[in-house]
């Protein structure tokens, strides 16, 4: 038993469904929804957001090189990104705020090619998503000052990184809102066929 196991137990009592984390797969495979077990009492509450030995138990990436952490006010819209060289695969998170996580497979032999997946996390429920290489991922804050997390597995090569644009028609992806806030690298991106028309695209 690790020392964070028996410190759990001391101050949370012997609950084992409250060690653990759910996972819930979605409509796309190897797209997970997180519930981290959260232990709340009268002064806050506390929660593992990663543990090395849980995720390498159920399968999930435990090599994660980055942190990124990025804070938007409402009707922002960041996506929908990846990267190829070296690969990501990206575990996020909603500290605060609420925010609708979405991810789009990108993968070229992939039996969802195209397929979208969209969950709305909040520091209420801390759920995390976690979608792994292949996939084109963004967010819409839904609160102002909301605040994105996400662990990647690849270092960030400004060479080998792009995006897809958030509206693309032939995606469809239902956004909470009609007129977000965009930069103008999101707002000119391309659509998933001209990705899949460059050399790139077989990197997935």
């Amino acid at each position: 038993m690790s020392a964070m196991d028996i410190w759990l137990r001391v101050h949370f009592g012997n609950d084992e469904q409250k060690g653990n984390m759910k996972l819930t797969k979605t409509h796309i495979p190897d797209l997970i929804i997180i519930e981290p077990a959260v232990f709340p009492d009268e002064r806050g509450f506390f929660m593992e957001s990663f543990h090395a030995g849980k995720f390498a138990d159920a399968g999930l990436p435990t090599n994660f090189v980055q942190d990124n952490h990025s804070r938007s006010e409402f009707g922002v819209i960041r996506g929908l990104h990846f990267q190829w060289e070296p690969p990501q695969a990206k575990l996020m998170r909603v500290p605060v705020g609420k925010a609708f996580v979405v991810a789009v497979d990108i993968r070229k032999n992939s039996p969802t090619l195209g397929k979208w997946h969209g969950t709305i996390i909040s520091e209420d429920d801390k759920r995390m998503v976690f979608a792994p290489v292949g996939f084109a991922r963004g967010f819409c804050a839904l609160a102002d000052r909301t605040e994105v997390q996400y662990k990647v597995t690849g270092l960030y090569n400004q060479q080998c990184e792009s995006g897809i644009l958030w509206n693309d028609s032939e995606i469809g992806i239902k956004w909470p809102i009609e007129n977000p806030i965009l930069s103008e690298k999101d707002a000119n991106a391309q659509t998933l066929a001209k990705w899949l028309n460059r050399p790139e695209s077989n990197n997935f």
